[in-house]
């Protein structure tokens, strides 16, 4: 296992310890809580990262399963992810939350053990453990801020961000390809300051346009957490103010948003 793969697993198993000691403590009502994804309870959040993280392994260590999967996806492309975690959302809670730990300490382990140069296939590019270990921080963390909204408890910002971030900067091109536009044609220059006063840099210094802000609230925007309005970030020129607009480092259809608070 690489250092960097490391650090990430440790992220990611901090936030997900986070994200279950708001729900452990819930009731049956508790876990029916509504969220500010539309439709999606508390369970549904929970019962979604434990299905992920399901296919996850099975991408790492079932050809069989992962194929059959991807054949479910592609013949209901818009209501694959709804459906999984409406399914999993009727368990009981404690099944369901322990059906969510065993599949996150699964993974962890599944991803350590695999060996340097590996390549997993997903719903969009193929990954390495460590942009799995990546995308699965950028997820846990996304439907951690809807659980605290739905709570609304506050979720402590810290600079395990970066990995959010990270994934929101390169998926630039891809936020405009799936709304059907051209990405534009040239770098941008992006500087974003983490909550622990650290600085983040991506592209060239002279670029022509550019993003400035906070850390947190990029990520905020890039998984459609938060209306840009909401959000400590600056765009210049206009091939940068129109992704703002559009943002989203998930894979799969372009979300609604959320509307400006």
């Amino acid at each position: 296992m690489s250092a960097l793969l490391g650090d990430v697993q440790d992220d990611l198993r901090r936030e997900s310890e986070q994200l279950d000691a708001l729900v452990a403590p819930l009731d049956a009502g508790g876990w029916r809580s509504p969220t500010p994804a539309e439709g999606w309870t508390i369970a549904h959040q929970i019962a979604h990262l434990a299905w992920t993280d399901e296919w996850a392994i099975a991408a790492a260590t079932d050809k069989d399963a992962w194929d059959a999967t991807v054949v479910q996806a592609l013949a209901d492309p818009e209501g694959f992810v709804d459906a999984g975690a409406g399914a999993g959302a009727t368990a009981d809670p404690a099944t369901l939350l322990e059906r969510w730990r065993a599949s996150r300490q699964r993974l962890a382990g599944v991803l350590d053990s695999l060996p340097a140069g590996t390549k997993l296939p997903w719903y969009g590019p193929p990954m390495s453990p460590t942009s799995m270990a990546t995308a699965r921080f950028m997820e846990t963390w996304a439907h951690a801020r809807d659980v605290a909204d739905a709570l609304a408890v506050t979720l402590p910002a810290d600079d395990g961000v970066r990995h959010v971030v990270h994934i929101g900067v390169r998926t630039r091109d891809f936020s405009f390809r799936n709304r059907e536009l051209d990405p534009p044609a040239e770098e941008f220059r992006i500087e974003l300051t983490l909550p622990g006063g650290g600085e983040l840099a991506y592209g060239p210094a002279d670029a022509a346009q550019s993003v400035t802000g906070a850390a947190y609230d990029f990520a905020l925007l890039v998984t459609q957490r938060r209306h840009r309005a909401d959000l400590d970030l600056i765009a210049k020129g206009p091939d940068a103010e129109r992704w703002l607009e559009i943002a989203q480092a998930f894979a799969g259809p372009a979300g609604p948003g959320r509307e400006p608070r």
